[in-house]
């Protein structure tokens, strides 16, 4: 049997198509401070009222990440204007944006495997022993 979506998914989904489609086309307008900005996740309070917007901040220091936070946050007003203007609801939720740490988290956990990995070849060939013929066993 399929899964019943609920409105705040359906509400959700709807909301993060418009916002990412705002921050692509209209906001770059207002703010081209604004860089490379994902929008990867919504989450909609039950009763519609509040929505965390989660975005993927492509940049490589943090002073950066922060700033491109701020301007999203000062500019969070204008989106949910621009956001009620293409959504069909009695009122439109309060949004707030944070980072979305997943993808940074899956890349440095990702170089600590590779960097264990790496180790334990290398304690191998110090002992003695083949570390490739151990992986085919």
């Amino acid at each position: 049997m399929a899964r019943e979506f609920s409105r705040t998914d359906r509400v959700g989904q709807q909301i993060h198509k418009e916002i990412a489609s705002i921050l692509q086309h209209e906001f770059k307008h207002r703010d081209p401070r604004l860089g490379m900005v994902t929008v990867s996740g919504v989450e909609v309070s039950r009763d519609l009222a509040y929505a965390k917007i989660y975005v993927t901040i492509y940049a490589d220091d943090d002073d950066k990440i922060k700033l491109q936070l701020d301007i999203l946050e000062d500019n969070k007003g204008f989106v949910r204007s621009l956001l009620a203007k293409r959504m069909s609801m009695r009122t439109v939720p309060a949004l707030r944006f944070l980072q979305d740490k997943s993808i940074t988290e899956g890349v440095r956990l990702s170089a600590l495997l590779t960097e264990t990995v790496n180790k334990d070849k290398e304690r191998a060939r110090k002992a003695g022993r083949d570390p490739d013929a151990e992986d085919q066993e």
